[in-house]
């Protein structure tokens, strides 16, 4: 399936591709994942999925220069019979109206499939549980086949959880052939296994669909942009005040904090590594580099800085050394997240203040 590609210059098009894949991809340049709203919960009251995030977050992110957002979405709640793939009337409506929402404010949307670990972890057990993730997919893209296929785009999953990364690409490819039966036009977003990471996707191959946009996420040097995190490696939930960027010298401060040897060789690693602009580019290339080889559009669905204890200037550095070598590669992306704890915003009783920093560090107009 081919298509022109009117949004792109001739020398893009000669460096990038010509699929219809790489045209929907120029309209996912500039993101923010809107989380802890759809998913990552267990409050879905009326009250609070009224007023977590609303139109007016919406203009923002517009204003701010976004041209799409991510939005997470636990399959849970949204199913009736999981058998059938059927969905919940309520549901299904409250969340077409912020499709509407978001498309009536000038917004692109990856409907970002965001389910809890365990809801992952039944894709093991044999085949029924895939057959009922394949009939959600059959069923929800149906729901929205006739909406815009140049405004929205299907995730299939985040972050797979599996080891068995041939067992994904299994699922992954029956799931878009079921999607593909109910929704021959809409843009595809595939991804590896393990967390979408960047190791995986470079062991994977394309499905045999050109309709598709693969994904990663980049969150590399973890010890920095996790420090202090309570999920993960034990390690990152004790550690202060992670440099970046990384030298054998400046990581001895904050070495006395780990003590266990274990962690403490990981982070004296991050030392060692001298992580910077140019490590975190030459990760980048690589991704790009597999891309090109097999003829694919790139685009990554998170990155960012969990922010509670790392030092703000450090953040936007990282922020802007990864963002700037994505764009370097032309590849899209979406910064986790809007107002959770990598957020851009917060919003309290002073309403909605913008992290300046962060927008400046993510290219964004004023």
């Amino acid at each position: 399936m081919l298509a022109a590609v009117g949004s792109l210059t001739g020398a893009a098009v000669a460096q990038h591709g010509t699929s219809l894949a790489f045209q929907r991809a120029e309209h996912l340049r500039h993101g923010i994942n809107l989380s802890g709203w759809y998913a990552q919960t267990r409050d879905f009251s009326p009250q609070r999925m009224d007023s977590y995030t609303t139109v007016a977050d919406f203009q923002k992110i517009k204003s701010l220069g976004f041209d799409h957002v991510r939005l997470s979405i636990d399959p849970e709640p949204l199913i009736a019979d999981p058998q059938l793939g059927s969905l919940k009337i309520d549901g299904i409506a409250r969340l077409d109206k912020t499709v509407k929402q978001l498309t009536d404010a000038g917004l692109n949307v990856v409907l970002d499939i965001h389910p809890e670990e365990s809801w992952k972890a039944q894709l093991l057990q044999g085949d029924d549980a895939v057959e009922r993730f394949c009939a959600f997919w059959s069923t929800f893209a149906g729901h929205y086949a006739a909406l815009d296929p140049e405004k929205i785009f299907f995730e299939l999953m985040n972050e797979p959880t599996m080891a068995d990364l041939y067992r994904w690409q299994g699922i992954q490819a029956r799931a878009v052939a079921r999607i593909r039966a109910v929704a021959p036009q809409h843009t595809v977003i595939a991804t590896a296994s393990m967390y979408s990471g960047i190791d995986n996707l470079l062991a994977m191959e394309p499905v045999r669909d050109e309709n598709v946009i693969y994904t990663f996420h980049d969150y590399n040097p973890m010890w920095f942009t996790h420090q202090g995190a309570t999920w993960g490696s034990q390690g990152w939930v004790f550690v202060r005040g992670v440099p970046y960027p990384s030298t054998p010298e400046n990581v001895q401060a904050v070495l006395g904090q780990e003590q266990d040897e274990r962690e403490r060789i990981w982070l004296q690693r991050y030392g060692w590594e001298r992580w910077d602009a140019a490590r975190v580019g030459a990760e980048v290339s690589t991704m790009y580099e597999w891309a090109q080889k097999r003829g694919v559009p790139l685009y990554c669905g998170e990155f960012g800085v969990y922010k509670a204890y790392a030092d703000p200037k450090m953040r936007t550095t990282w922020i802007s050394d990864m963002r700037t070598a994505l764009e370097a590669k032309h590849i899209g992306w979406a910064m986790w997240d809007y107002q959770g704890n990598f957020g851009i915003v917060t919003k309290g009783s002073n309403g909605t203040v913008v992290d300046q920093a962060v927008a400046n560090a993510l290219g964004l107009k004023k």
